[in-house]
């Protein structure tokens, strides 16, 4: 694919795509206002530092973004692929994929899309290998963390374990989004005989609070994890993204977070190898995965 840059010498279109930039952060935050999701600027504010943005202006107004997250040197994950509903129509959101696809080339891309955008993604290559859905709502009590799992909070000798564990439970190494994830969540992991065999986080996001990445080695642990940490927010929103995969939808709902979307996971490229020793139950949210 070819890029959307102008050619030497050329002036730029108004509408050409450019390197996402601090300033456009707030219109950003407002962008997705108006298309209906939840992020705030602080949200982006992290999007922004660990990524690698592009965006698209109109008469000095933001109209298009899209950001891709290098995870490793082979992998990584696009979101917060937006077009504002007065620029549609204009092949906007296909330049900035054509863009960012250009920037990470020989990369494997993994992206959760929306019913919307799963023509377009398509087109360029991707396929369908999971779906993800959302479960959210003000939660009204939290179900009791089983007493047998031995959860503990997370310091910092655990590290080297939980990015070792994140890994083989992704697919991917995701260190420096782990390590921006951490800094802003509560966080709980399960040891056993000296040993981490799984984590979850709980952080601000959006209307309350999300949480994820949530990874363990079976079912029982993740309720115990995902239950432990709700407990800390009950009456607040609560949103969690899990895999369809993951078995883990009835129980959210049987607990008070109905299921309110499903999008579908795809990737361009062999989605990734995970590890039969961990499982991701739980997103860090639908762009970082």
């Amino acid at each position: 694919m070819t890029s959307s840059s102008p050619s030497v010498g050329t002036p730029p279109r108004e509408d050409d795509v450019i390197a996402m930039e601090e300033r456009h952060l707030e219109q950003a935050a407002q962008l997705t206002k108006a298309v209906g999701w939840p992020a705030r600027l602080e949200d982006w504010q992290t999007a922004f530092e660990l990524g690698r943005g592009f965006a698209v202006e109109l008469d000095g107004e933001l109209v298009g973004t899209a950001i891709w997250w290098p995870y490793g040197s082979t992998h990584g994950s696009t979101g917060m692929i937006i077009v504002a509903d007065s620029a549609q129509r204009r092949g906007i959101g296909a330049r900035l994929m054509e863009r960012l696809l250009t920037d990470a080339a020989g990369r494997t891309i993994i992206l959760n899309s929306t019913v919307a955008g799963k023509k377009l993604y398509e087109r360029l290559g991707f396929k369908p290998y999971d779906q993800v859905r959302q479960h959210q709502a003000v939660l009204e009590a939290a179900p009791e963390a089983d007493a047998s799992v031995p959860l503990r909070d997370v310091t910092t000798r655990d590290t080297p374990a939980i990015i070792a564990l994140d890994e083989a439970a992704a697919g991917m190494p995701r260190p420096e989004m782990l390590a921006k994830v951490f800094s802003q969540s509560e966080s709980l992991v399960v040891e056993r005989d000296g040993s981490i065999a799984g984590y979850g986080c709980v952080r601000p996001w959006g209307r309350g609070v999300v949480i994820g990445p949530v990874i363990a080695q079976d079912v029982s642990d993740a309720k115990a994890l995902i239950a432990a940490l709700a407990s800390r927010h009950e009456g607040e929103f609560v949103r969690i993204d899990v895999p369809k995969s993951s078995g883990l939808s009835d129980w959210l709902v049987e607990i008070g977070l109905p299921q309110t979307d499903e999008v579908v996971t795809m990737s361009l490229g062999p989605p990734p190898r995970t590890s039969n020793d961990a499982t991701l139950f739980a997103l860090a949210n639908q762009s970082f995965g």
